[in-house]
């Protein structure tokens, strides 16, 4: 991911499971950082036992899963609720740049391990604790996963299939967006200020909250509703928004082979040369920023036309004719194609 470890030296101690924590941690691995994965004993972080395949059962190998966020990682075991562990936790963070921990709160300050009593031990000491909806809210000591943030963050309620209902989507926004990209940004700006002499901190990451402002469609939405006096009742239905269906020229169409193609021709420059591609110059000015209305009877019979004549050929046939066109066509692809494609190959080395 990474030519250089501009983190190269950082000691980050984890205490992290599952998804959220140890992404982040991975991620400032990556970076160069010395991560020290700590787990208790007996069965460890959950994920070594999550989509673990039967073959690695068989060969008692943690799952997958764990292998992929955990990678780049040194690991141990402690047990803190021992006097023994708690003193070779403390005597770790009293070296340690970072700690981040993902226990709900009130668990670490229980165990005697809070942000005080750690921080005095090493003032320059960047605590994170990642959680489900932050130490201070009303929901602060509620159990919580990635679906239950996007649904409480009004995320879900813009994921929706053409029905109405909400989907669930495949890939965890809340643990990653609001979990582990959020703690990583809120750990290097505190490592910034200790490096220009300032304190360590404690870095309160909500799942729930940092999803909540990263809606920033649904949000636009209301807040144009509130302006215009019109009721909000949540996210414009599916195929009805800019963004989310609305429009020919950002939408997903099915090939002859039963494959998508996903078109996101948003800006009229794009769209221009798509058209020509497709030897439909008569279809240039049907474009939401030349005035169809979004959603309007005239993009709605645009999609089907488009429907129809992507239905005529295989997806290959499309991306080969439009990929190098510059005009935001892509191939929906699936995971091991996405695992194989040009575009990741120095990711696999």
């Amino acid at each position: 991911m990474t030519l250089h470890a501009p983190l190269q030296g950082l000691r980050v101690v984890d205490l992290t499971r599952l998804l959220p924590g140890p992404v982040a941690t991975l991620r400032l691995a990556e970076l160069g950082a010395d991560v020290l994965k700590i787990e208790e004993p007996g069965a460890g972080d959950y994920a070594r036992s999550i989509m673990q395949s039967t073959a690695d059962k068989a060969a008692g190998q943690p799952s997958t899963f764990y292998k992929i966020v955990n990678r780049g990682k040194r690991e141990t075991r402690l047990d803190l609720k021992s006097e023994t562990g708690l003193t070779v936790l403390r005597a770790l963070v009293s070296e340690a740049d970072v700690l981040v921990e993902s226990f709900r709160p009130g668990v670490m300050e229980r165990l005697g391990l809070g942000y005080e009593t750690l921080a005095a031990l090493n003032p320059k000491l960047v605590y994170c604790a990642i959680t489900g909806y932050g130490y201070d809210s009303a929901f602060s000591q509620r159990p919580g996963h990635d679906l239950n943030y996007l649904a409480y963050a009004g995320a879900l309620d813009q994921i929706r299939t053409r029905d109405g209902t909400p989907a669930i989507p495949n890939i965890q926004i809340a643990d990653l967006l609001g979990g582990a990209l959020t703690a990583v940004t809120q750990i290097l700006a505190a490592l910034w200020q200790v490096a220009r002499g300032g304190s360590g901190a404690f870095l309160d990451v909500s799942m729930a909250h940092a999803v909540y402002a990263h809606n920033i469609v649904g949000r636009t939405a209301l807040a144009d509703s509130i302006k215009e006096g019109r009721s909000h009742l949540g996210a414009p239905p599916a195929a009805s928004g800019l963004l989310n269906g609305g429009v020919p020229c950002y939408n997903i169409y099915r090939t002859a082979d039963g494959r998508w193609l996903a078109v996101g021709a948003l800006e009229l420059k794009f769209w221009e040369r798509l058209c020509k591609a497709l030897n439909r110059d008569d279809w240039a000015s049907r474009h939401w920023s030349l005035g169809q209305a979004i959603d309007g009877p005239d993009a709605t019979a645009l999609k089907r036309e488009m429907a129809d004549l992507f239905a005529e050929h295989p997806l290959d046939d499309w991306v080969s004719l439009l990929e190098p066109l510059d005009c935001c066509v892509s191939p929906v692809l699936t995971t091991e194609e996405a695992a194989n494609h040009v575009l990741f190959q120095l990711d696999r080395e």
